[in-house]
Protein backbone atom coordinates (compact mmCIF):
# COMPACT_ATOMS: atom_id res chain seq x y z
CA UNK A 1 0.00 0.00 0.00
CA UNK A 2 1.03 3.70 -0.81
CA UNK A 3 0.08 5.98 1.71
CA UNK A 4 0.17 9.92 1.62
CA UNK A 5 0.01 11.73 4.84
CA UNK A 6 -0.84 14.97 4.77
CA UNK A 7 1.42 16.54 8.22
CA UNK A 8 2.78 13.42 9.65
CA UNK A 9 4.68 15.47 12.25
CA UNK A 10 2.32 16.20 14.67
CA UNK A 11 -0.05 13.62 17.42
CA UNK A 12 -2.31 12.09 14.97
CA UNK A 13 -0.08 12.40 11.95
CA UNK A 14 2.33 10.55 13.26
CA UNK A 15 0.93 7.67 14.59
CA UNK A 16 -0.15 7.27 11.31
CA UNK A 17 2.76 7.26 9.65
CA UNK A 18 4.47 5.31 12.52
CA UNK A 19 1.55 2.59 11.72
CA UNK A 20 1.66 2.20 8.23
CA UNK A 21 5.82 1.88 8.33
CA UNK A 22 5.19 -0.69 11.27
CA UNK A 23 3.04 -2.61 7.88
CA UNK A 24 5.73 -2.07 5.13
CA UNK A 25 3.93 0.20 3.68
CA UNK A 26 5.37 2.70 1.01
CA UNK A 27 4.96 6.19 3.01
CA UNK A 28 4.70 9.88 1.77
CA UNK A 29 4.31 12.90 3.75
CA UNK A 30 3.71 15.96 2.96
CA UNK A 31 4.24 19.49 4.81
CA UNK A 32 6.38 22.22 5.16
CA UNK A 33 9.17 20.20 6.23
CA UNK A 34 10.09 22.60 9.44
CA UNK A 35 8.40 20.80 12.09
CA UNK A 36 9.89 17.22 13.25
CA UNK A 37 11.13 14.58 11.74
CA UNK A 38 9.60 11.33 10.16
CA UNK A 39 10.82 7.70 10.24
CA UNK A 40 13.76 6.11 7.89
CA UNK A 41 12.61 5.36 4.66
CA UNK A 42 10.04 7.84 4.54
CA UNK A 43 9.47 10.20 1.68
CA UNK A 44 9.13 13.51 2.49
CA UNK A 45 7.50 15.99 -0.33
CA UNK A 46 7.87 19.57 0.80
CA UNK A 47 5.16 22.56 0.23
CA UNK A 48 2.55 25.12 2.12
CA UNK A 49 -1.14 24.22 1.05
CA UNK A 50 -1.79 27.72 1.85
CA UNK A 51 0.40 29.36 -0.38
CA UNK A 52 -0.02 29.78 -3.72
CA UNK A 53 1.28 26.83 -5.88
CA UNK A 54 1.84 25.21 -2.56
CA UNK A 55 0.60 21.91 -3.67
CA UNK A 56 2.64 21.65 -6.10
CA UNK A 57 4.56 18.89 -5.23
CA UNK A 58 2.18 16.46 -5.34
CA UNK A 59 1.62 16.79 -9.20
CA UNK A 60 2.31 13.37 -10.86
CA UNK A 61 2.06 11.09 -7.81
CA UNK A 62 -0.08 8.20 -7.08
CA UNK A 63 -1.54 6.92 -4.20
CA UNK A 64 -3.49 4.09 -2.61
CA UNK A 65 -4.84 6.29 0.39
CA UNK A 66 -4.27 9.92 1.92
CA UNK A 67 -5.01 10.83 5.18
CA UNK A 68 -5.49 14.65 5.91
CA UNK A 69 -5.80 15.84 9.74
CA UNK A 70 -5.78 19.28 9.00
CA UNK A 71 -7.92 21.76 11.73
CA UNK A 72 -7.06 25.20 9.82
CA UNK A 73 -9.12 26.82 7.00
CA UNK A 74 -11.65 24.48 4.83
CA UNK A 75 -10.50 25.89 1.93
CA UNK A 76 -7.30 24.33 2.38
CA UNK A 77 -8.87 20.58 2.40
CA UNK A 78 -10.53 21.18 -0.73
CA UNK A 79 -7.75 22.39 -2.51
CA UNK A 80 -5.51 19.26 -1.39
CA UNK A 81 -8.72 17.15 -2.19
CA UNK A 82 -9.28 18.72 -6.27
CA UNK A 83 -5.32 18.26 -6.10
CA UNK A 84 -5.92 14.72 -5.55
CA UNK A 85 -8.45 13.21 -6.85
CA UNK A 86 -7.03 11.86 -9.54
CA UNK A 87 -3.89 10.32 -7.93
CA UNK A 88 -5.63 8.83 -5.20
CA UNK A 89 -8.82 6.74 -4.94
CA UNK A 90 -9.84 7.31 -1.35
CA UNK A 91 -9.35 10.11 1.43
CA UNK A 92 -9.55 9.66 5.07
CA UNK A 93 -10.08 13.32 6.89
CA UNK A 94 -9.80 13.94 10.59
CA UNK A 95 -12.32 15.26 11.77
CA UNK A 96 -14.00 16.12 15.62
CA UNK A 97 -16.40 15.67 17.81
CA UNK A 98 -16.52 18.85 18.09
CA UNK A 99 -18.68 19.21 14.42
CA UNK A 100 -22.14 18.59 16.35
CA UNK A 101 -24.24 21.56 16.71
CA UNK A 102 -25.25 22.67 20.32
CA UNK A 103 -26.81 21.83 22.13
CA UNK A 104 -25.42 18.40 21.63
CA UNK A 105 -27.18 15.12 23.73
CA UNK A 106 -25.92 12.32 25.50
CA UNK A 107 -25.59 9.49 23.05
CA UNK A 108 -25.40 11.52 20.29
CA UNK A 109 -24.80 9.60 17.21
CA UNK A 110 -23.24 10.38 13.51
CA UNK A 111 -27.37 11.49 12.18
CA UNK A 112 -26.98 14.19 15.04
CA UNK A 113 -26.75 17.55 12.53
CA UNK A 114 -23.60 19.83 12.97
CA UNK A 115 -22.58 23.41 12.67
CA UNK A 116 -22.93 25.46 9.95
CA UNK A 117 -19.97 25.97 7.93
CA UNK A 118 -19.03 26.54 4.66
CA UNK A 119 -16.16 24.51 2.95
CA UNK A 120 -14.31 27.15 0.92
CA UNK A 121 -14.24 29.18 4.49
CA UNK A 122 -10.62 30.79 4.88
CA UNK A 123 -11.01 30.77 8.54
CA UNK A 124 -13.75 30.01 11.68
CA UNK A 125 -13.45 28.56 14.92
CA UNK A 126 -12.22 24.98 15.24
CA UNK A 127 -16.02 23.12 15.00
CA UNK A 128 -16.51 24.93 11.78
CA UNK A 129 -13.45 24.41 10.39
CA UNK A 130 -13.74 20.65 11.15
CA UNK A 131 -16.97 20.67 9.38
CA UNK A 132 -15.93 22.49 6.59
CA UNK A 133 -13.64 20.18 5.59
CA UNK A 134 -15.57 17.37 5.86
CA UNK A 135 -17.76 18.90 3.53
CA UNK A 136 -14.97 20.14 1.50
CA UNK A 137 -13.57 16.49 1.39
CA UNK A 138 -17.19 15.06 0.35
CA UNK A 139 -17.47 17.50 -2.17
CA UNK A 140 -14.70 16.24 -4.02
CA UNK A 141 -14.63 12.83 -3.22
CA UNK A 142 -18.18 11.75 -2.36
CA UNK A 143 -18.75 8.56 -0.99
CA UNK A 144 -14.81 7.80 -1.01
CA UNK A 145 -14.19 10.27 1.54
CA UNK A 146 -14.01 9.05 5.60
CA UNK A 147 -14.54 11.29 7.68
CA UNK A 148 -13.10 10.05 11.56
CA UNK A 149 -15.02 12.19 14.19
CA UNK A 150 -12.17 11.65 17.23
CA UNK A 151 -13.10 12.45 20.45
CA UNK A 152 -11.01 12.54 23.45
CA UNK A 153 -7.53 11.49 22.06
CA UNK A 154 -4.53 9.51 24.61
CA UNK A 155 -1.20 8.02 24.45
CA UNK A 156 2.44 8.62 23.20
CA UNK A 157 2.70 12.13 21.43
CA UNK A 158 -0.24 13.77 22.83
CA UNK A 159 0.70 17.48 22.03
CA UNK A 160 -2.33 19.35 24.09
CA UNK A 161 -0.90 17.68 27.67
CA UNK A 162 -4.03 16.54 29.24
CA UNK A 163 -2.71 12.87 30.37
CA UNK A 164 0.90 13.98 30.57
CA UNK A 165 -0.71 16.65 33.00
CA UNK A 166 -2.49 13.92 35.60
CA UNK A 167 0.91 11.41 34.92
CA UNK A 168 3.07 15.24 35.86
CA UNK A 169 1.11 15.38 38.69
CA UNK A 170 0.98 12.36 40.17
CA UNK A 171 4.47 11.45 39.51
CA UNK A 172 5.41 14.71 42.03
CA UNK A 173 3.57 12.88 44.35
CA UNK A 174 1.89 13.84 47.95
CA UNK A 175 -1.85 14.22 48.12
CA UNK A 176 -3.53 14.38 44.27
CA UNK A 177 -6.68 16.59 43.98
CA UNK A 178 -8.93 13.35 42.53
CA UNK A 179 -12.16 14.38 40.76
CA UNK A 180 -14.91 12.34 41.56
CA UNK A 181 -16.38 10.07 41.81
CA UNK A 182 -14.36 7.04 41.31
CA UNK A 183 -16.05 5.28 38.96
CA UNK A 184 -17.16 8.42 36.42
CA UNK A 185 -17.11 6.88 33.35
CA UNK A 186 -14.47 8.07 30.74
CA UNK A 187 -14.30 8.29 26.65
CA UNK A 188 -11.46 8.69 24.28
CA UNK A 189 -9.63 6.32 22.30
CA UNK A 190 -5.84 6.00 22.22
CA UNK A 191 -3.89 7.33 19.58
CA UNK A 192 -2.55 4.46 17.95
CA UNK A 193 -5.81 2.35 17.68
CA UNK A 194 -7.13 5.77 16.06
CA UNK A 195 -4.41 4.94 13.46
CA UNK A 196 -4.96 1.14 12.91
CA UNK A 197 -8.70 1.83 12.79
CA UNK A 198 -8.23 4.63 10.20
CA UNK A 199 -6.01 2.66 7.75
CA UNK A 200 -7.80 -0.33 7.94
CA UNK A 201 -10.96 1.44 7.07
CA UNK A 202 -9.11 3.53 3.99
CA UNK A 203 -7.82 0.23 2.96
CA UNK A 204 -11.37 -1.06 2.39
CA UNK A 205 -12.69 1.86 0.71
CA UNK A 206 -14.93 2.59 3.82
CA UNK A 207 -16.88 6.33 3.73
CA UNK A 208 -19.02 8.44 5.25
CA UNK A 209 -19.13 9.97 9.27
CA UNK A 210 -17.79 8.01 12.50
CA UNK A 211 -17.76 8.60 16.00
CA UNK A 212 -13.97 7.00 16.91
CA UNK A 213 -13.26 7.29 19.85
CA UNK A 214 -13.76 4.23 22.24
CA UNK A 215 -16.88 2.91 24.07
CA UNK A 216 -18.01 5.19 27.54
CA UNK A 217 -16.78 3.17 30.70
CA UNK A 218 -13.86 1.81 28.58
CA UNK A 219 -12.41 3.25 31.68
CA UNK A 220 -13.21 5.25 34.81
CA UNK A 221 -11.48 8.17 36.10
CA UNK A 222 -10.28 6.00 39.30
CA UNK A 223 -8.99 2.93 36.59
CA UNK A 224 -7.23 6.36 34.45
CA UNK A 225 -5.75 7.50 38.18
CA UNK A 226 -4.97 4.29 39.89
CA UNK A 227 -3.10 3.85 36.48
CA UNK A 228 -1.09 6.89 36.50
CA UNK A 229 0.40 6.38 40.44
CA UNK A 230 0.92 2.54 39.48
CA UNK A 231 3.40 3.72 36.61
CA UNK A 232 4.57 6.90 38.35
CA UNK A 233 5.70 4.81 41.53
CA UNK A 234 5.38 8.15 43.39
CA UNK A 235 2.88 6.42 46.45
CA UNK A 236 0.31 9.85 45.66
CA UNK A 237 -2.59 9.35 47.64
CA UNK A 238 -5.36 10.24 45.63
CA UNK A 239 -7.79 12.34 47.60
CA UNK A 240 -11.16 11.56 45.58
CA UNK A 241 -13.60 14.64 45.87
CA UNK A 242 -17.38 14.78 45.01
CA UNK A 243 -17.74 17.61 42.02
CA UNK A 244 -19.79 20.65 43.99
CA UNK A 245 -16.98 21.90 45.92
CA UNK A 246 -14.95 21.88 42.89
CA UNK A 247 -17.42 23.26 40.49
CA UNK A 248 -18.28 25.82 43.70
CA UNK A 249 -14.54 26.87 43.23
CA UNK A 250 -14.61 27.60 39.75
CA UNK A 251 -12.30 24.83 38.41
CA UNK A 252 -13.32 23.80 34.80
CA UNK A 253 -13.84 20.36 33.95
CA UNK A 254 -11.97 19.31 31.16
CA UNK A 255 -9.23 22.31 31.33
CA UNK A 256 -8.38 23.13 34.83
CA UNK A 257 -8.92 19.45 35.62
CA UNK A 258 -8.00 17.49 32.14
CA UNK A 259 -9.94 14.16 30.82
CA UNK A 260 -12.87 14.82 33.91
CA UNK A 261 -16.35 16.15 32.99
CA UNK A 262 -19.29 15.13 35.49
CA UNK A 263 -22.26 14.07 34.65
CA UNK A 264 -24.72 16.80 34.72
CA UNK A 265 -22.24 18.91 32.98
CA UNK A 266 -22.97 20.70 29.77
CA UNK A 267 -20.16 19.37 27.92
CA UNK A 268 -20.92 15.34 29.42
CA UNK A 269 -22.11 14.97 25.92
CA UNK A 270 -17.81 14.84 25.00
CA UNK A 271 -17.95 11.52 27.36
CA UNK A 272 -20.92 9.94 26.26
CA UNK A 273 -21.32 9.79 22.38
CA UNK A 274 -22.42 6.67 20.60
CA UNK A 275 -19.91 4.60 18.79
CA UNK A 276 -21.43 1.66 18.42
CA UNK A 277 -20.56 1.91 14.13
CA UNK A 278 -16.83 2.25 14.66
CA UNK A 279 -17.09 -1.08 16.57
CA UNK A 280 -19.59 -2.60 14.04
CA UNK A 281 -16.40 -1.29 11.78
CA UNK A 282 -13.72 -2.88 13.41
CA UNK A 283 -12.61 -0.64 16.05
CA UNK A 284 -10.49 -2.03 18.84
CA UNK A 285 -9.00 0.08 21.85
CA UNK A 286 -6.56 -1.32 24.45
CA UNK A 287 -6.74 -0.97 28.44
CA UNK A 288 -6.26 2.28 29.73
CA UNK A 289 -2.83 0.77 31.87
CA UNK A 290 -1.23 0.21 28.53
CA UNK A 291 -2.28 3.63 27.48
CA UNK A 292 -1.05 5.43 30.65
CA UNK A 293 2.62 2.96 30.88
CA UNK A 294 3.02 3.73 27.49
CA UNK A 295 2.37 7.53 27.81
CA UNK A 296 4.40 7.91 30.58
CA UNK A 297 7.36 6.00 29.19
CA UNK A 298 7.42 8.65 26.28
CA UNK A 299 6.96 11.45 28.64
CA UNK A 300 10.51 10.37 30.13
CA UNK A 301 11.79 10.17 26.56
CA UNK A 302 11.14 13.56 25.57
CA UNK A 303 10.95 15.22 28.79
CA UNK A 304 7.98 17.85 28.07
CA UNK A 305 4.78 17.54 26.15
CA UNK A 306 5.92 19.12 22.54
CA UNK A 307 4.66 22.12 20.96
CA UNK A 308 1.89 21.54 18.30
CA UNK A 309 3.37 21.10 15.00
CA UNK A 310 2.53 24.22 12.63
CA UNK A 311 -0.28 24.95 15.07
CA UNK A 312 -0.97 28.23 17.17
CA UNK A 313 -0.15 27.58 20.82
CA UNK A 314 -2.81 26.99 23.28
CA UNK A 315 -3.58 27.84 26.57
CA UNK A 316 -2.38 24.90 28.74
CA UNK A 317 -4.25 22.49 30.39
CA UNK A 318 -4.18 22.19 34.46
CA UNK A 319 -5.16 23.23 37.51
CA UNK A 320 -2.78 25.61 39.43
CA UNK A 321 -1.19 24.46 42.53
CA UNK A 322 -1.90 26.60 44.88
CA UNK A 323 -6.00 26.17 43.51
CA UNK A 324 -5.13 22.57 44.18
CA UNK A 325 -3.90 23.18 47.63
CA UNK A 326 -6.74 25.37 48.42
CA UNK A 327 -9.42 22.63 47.56
CA UNK A 328 -7.29 20.01 49.14
CA UNK A 329 -7.66 22.03 52.60
CA UNK A 330 -11.11 22.52 52.79
CA UNK A 331 -13.13 19.61 54.64
CA UNK A 332 -15.33 18.83 51.82
CA UNK A 333 -11.94 17.31 49.99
Amino acid sequence: MRLLMLGGTGFVGGAVVAEAVRRGWSVTVFNRGIHGDVPAGVHRLRGDRTAPDGLAALAGGEWDLVVDTWDGAPRAVGDAARALVGAVPHYVYVSSGSVYAPPVGLGTGEEAPTVAAEPDADDGDYPRNKAGGERAAVRVFGDRALLVRAGLILGPGEDIGRLPWWLHRVARGGDVLAPGPRDLPVQYVDVRDLAVWMLDRGVEGVGGAYNVVGRTGHATMGELLDAAVAVTGSGATLRWTQPEPILAAGVEPWNDLPIWVPRGHEYRWLQERDVERSYAAGLVCRPVTETVADTWRWLREVGRVPARAGRPARAPVGLAPEREAALLATPAA
